[in-house]
C-alpha cells in the first residue's frame, strides 16, 4: 500500500526502508490489484500444498504393483486388501526415490480400494462341474412344490453345544462391571453332556423347528426330528399335502451316502403317506442350505452371551427366537437313545420304493410309500 501511495519511485524507497525484495512487492501490488480474496476461503483456488499424486504421478502405480503380489482375492473385484505393513510400504516407496508417509500411503490404498478385511470361512474345497446346475434344480423343484401347496424344508444339524453354566460367546447388556460368572475351563459336565439342535426349516412358512437330541446325531435322529416337525406342525400347516421336499448336505447324518437315512425316510413316507423327494446340496456347499442363514444364525444371535446352563433353557432360547420377518421357531426335547453303527443290508435297502432321479439321481430321489 505505501509502495503505491508513494507513486514514481515508492518500490525502490520501500524496498531501501524495509529491506523488502523487489520482487516481493511487485507480487503484493499484484495481489491487490486483482479480484477480492473470497471471504469462504484460506487461500486462492489452486494454492497450498500440492498433493503427492500431482507431485509424483507415478506413486499410486507403483503402489499397486508392489503390493499386487500380495493381494488377495479376484483382480478383477472392486474390494481387494494387503497384508503388507503401510510403514514397511512407505519405506520401500522412500528407497525407490519417492517422498511419501505411511500416512499418505493408507489413503492412497483406500482410493485404489484396498481395505483392512478379517479371513472368510467361504471356501470348502473343490466344487463340482455341476454344481450351479444342481442349485438350479433345487430352485425349480422348490418352486413347484411351493407352488402346488405342498412343503419344502431345509434341514441340518446345529453346531453341538455344551450344556452347563459354559462360557457363550457374543455379548449382552448387563450392569457395569458385573459379567456373569462361568466355568474357566470347558470340560463336558457328565450329567448333563451336549445338546445336539436338529432344525427343520419350512421356506414357504418361514417357520423352523428344532429337536433337541442329548445322544448322538445320527440318521436316525435325523430322521425323527423330521417325523416330529411333521406331526406336531406340518399336517396341520399342509392338510392336503401328498409330497414333502426335503433340501439337505451331502454329508452328516442325512448323508446322501447313508442307506439308513433313506431307510428311516421310507418308514416315515409310510407312516404319514408322504412321497419325498430329497434334493441334496453338491459336495462343498454346506453353507448355502438356507437353514443357516434362515434359522440358525438368528438362534445364534438370540443366545449369545447367555450360559446354556440347562436343556430347558436351551428350549426356552430356541423357542423365543423371532425376527422382524416373522420367524417362528419351536423347540422340544428328545430324550431317545440313538444308537452308532446300524447297518442296512443289501436285501433291506433293496425293498426301499426309491426313485433316483435322471439329474444325478445320487443327490435327487424320490421315496414313496410302500402301501
Amino acid at each position: 500500500m505505501d509502495a503505491r501511495a508513494l507513486g514514481y519511485g515508492g518500490v525502490t524507497k520501500v524496498h531501501r526502508l524495509t529491506g523488502m525484495s523487489r520482487r516481493r512487492i511487485y507480487q503484493g501490488l499484484h495481489e491487490l490489484e486483482a479480484e477480492p480474496f473470497p471471504a469462504d476461503r484460506s487461500r486462492r483456488a489452486g494454492g497450498g500444498r500440492k498433493k503427492v499424486t500431482v507431485k509424483q504421478p507415478n506413486v499410486a502405480v507403483e503402489l499397486d504393483k508392489l503390493i499386487e503380489p500380495s493381494t488377495r482375492g479376484h483382480p478383477e473385484t472392486t474390494l481387494r486388501w494387503t497384508t503388507k505393513n503401510l510403514r514397511d510400504l512407505a519405506r520401500i516407496l522412500v528407497k525407490k526415490g519417492y517422498q511419501i508417509s505411511h500416512v499418505t500411503v493408507r489413503k492412497l490404498l483406500k482410493g485404489l480400494g484396498y481395505s483392512l478385511q478379517a479371513n472368510s470361512k467361504t471356501r470348502e474345497g473343490e466344487t463340482h462341474e455341476d454344481r450351479d446346475q444342481q442349485f438350479e434344480y433345487i430352485n425349480n423343484q422348490a418352486t413347484e412344490f411351493i407352488a402346488a401347496g405342498d412343503p419344502v424344508v431345509s434341514v441340518d444339524t446345529k453346531k453341538k453345544e455344551l450344556v452347563g453354566n459354559y462360557k457363550n460367546n457374543g455379548r449382552e447388556w448387563q450392569m457395569g462391571k458385573q459379567p456373569v460368572e462361568v466355568n474357566m475351563h470347558d470340560f463336558p459336565d457328565k450329567n448333563l453332556g451336549k445338546a445336539i439342535p436338529y432344525g427343520v426349516y419350512d421356506i414357504g412358512q418361514n417357520e423352523g423347528w428344532v429337536n433337541v437330541g442329548i445322544t448322538r446325531d445320527t440318521a436316525a435322529f435325523a430322521t425323527e426330528s423330521l417325523r416330529r416337525w411333521w406331526w406336531n406342525l406340518g399336517r396341520y400347516k399342509y392338510p392336503h399335502a401328498k409330497k414333502l421336499l426335503i433340501t439337505a448336505d451331502s454329508g452328516g447324518s442325512n448323508a446322501r451316502r447313508s442307506r439308513l437315512w433313506k431307510k428311516e425316510l421310507q418308514q416315515f413316507s409310510d407312516e404319514a403317506g408322504l412321497e419325498i423327494t430329497v434334493c441334496h446340496f453338491p459336495p462343498g456347499t454346506s453353507k448355502w442350505n438356507k437353514i443357516e442363514h434362515r434359522l440358525f444364525c438368528h438362534i445364534s444371535m438370540n443366545w449369545r452371551g447367555r450360559p446354556l446352563v440347562n436343556l430347558e433353557t436351551i428350549i426356552n432360547l430356541i423357542g423365543s427366537t423371532k425376527t422382524k420377518t416373522g420367524l417362528k421357531v419351536y423347540a422340544m426335547i428328545d430324550k431317545n437313545d440313538y444308537p452308532k453303527g446300524v447297518k442296512v443290508s443289501d436285501q433291506e435297502f433293496s425293498l426301499l420304493n426309491l426313485r433316483p432321479h435322471e439329474f444325478h439321481g445320487e443327490w435327487n430321489y424320490t421315496i414313496k410309500p410302500c402301501q
